[in-house]
């Protein structure tokens, strides 16, 4: 920036930066300097989330993963505007597997769908209609004859994103090594997950927040060795390298980060089945 500044540099695009140098003065430069080279965490707040609480992505903004194996109906499903009743109807069906609440099971066999971003339920189910992700016990559930086609895909995810509330007790990690799991969060997680494992409604990216640990446990096992196919390969390189350790720290870090409030069943709730 001195350079520039006193002309010392004049190459590429500093014609541009000569225009703003003069209003920067040595200390506000070396500020600049001290942010960019700091580690994220000790960066200033770049957004927050109702809670208050600091997230060092911004999850709009994100840049959004390209259509990695996404099964035509995805698109569709997602243009469609849902009906609930019909989605009640249609999610008979999930219940016997994900509970009527949506909460899924705390061994792993099956995940919560309940506060799952409706974006994310409606890729995952199509890609699993499609083949394009490995799940034998889903293959009957997906078929058009079991749920019906895009137009049910669109009601049942509606009715999950918007009657159904959180587990306020999903299961999670033995939790004997969570700095660790911190630690490889803030470095590989947060760019997509966000600070709160919130993820990203807009570009597909699941919430893990409050999502059971032995089933992100499976889920991330199965991406890291490649048995997942349907998985960002993005996040398939950003793994790679993790051993099992790394693997079950980081998750059993995410499992316990809490979900917005407001997205969390009360004490004693229970879906309106007749709604």
């Amino acid at each position: 920036m001195k350079d520039i500044k006193s002309g010392a540099r004049n190459n590429g695009q500093t014609v541009v930066m000569k225009a703003v140098m003069p209003l920067v003065n040595d200390e506000e430069m070396a500020a600049i300097a001290q942010w960019l080279v700091s580690p994220v965490e000790k960066q200033p707040v770049v957004s927050e989330n109702g809670n208050g609480d600091v997230q060092t992505c911004d999850a709009d903004n994100l840049v959004k993963p390209e259509d990695w194996k996404m099964a035509p109906e995805t698109r569709l499903a997602l243009e469609l505007e849902p009906d609930l009743e019909n989605g009640l109807d249609v999610y008979e069906v999930c219940a016997a597997c994900h509970l009527d609440e949506g909460w899924g099971r705390e061994d792993g066999t099956f995940p919560q769908l309940a506060g799952q971003h409706r974006t994310v339920l409606i890729k995952q189910w199509a890609d699993i209609r499609a083949l394009n992700r490995d799940n034998p016990t889903m293959y009957p559930f997906a078929l058009p004859r079991a749920i019906g086609g895009p137009q049910s895909l669109s009601d049942v995810t509606g009715y999950i994103a918007e009657k159904l509330f959180m587990n306020p007790n999903n299961g999670k990690g033995p939790g004997d090594d969570l700095e660790h799991g911190e630690q490889l969060y803030k470095e590989n997680c947060v760019k997509c997950h966000c600070e709160q494992g919130q993820g990203s409604a807009k570009n597909f990216y699941p919430r893990i927040q409050g999502q059971h640990y032995k089933y992100m446990l499976r889920q991330f096992e199965w991406i890291r060795d490649g048995k997942r196919r349907n998985a960002n390969p993005d996040m398939v390189k950003q793994i790679q390298g993790f051993t099992d350790r790394d693997m079950k720290a980081v998750i059993d870090h995410a499992s316990r980060i809490k979900p917005p409030k407001e997205l969390v069943a009360p004490p004693g709730w229970k879906p309106d089945l007749a709604d």
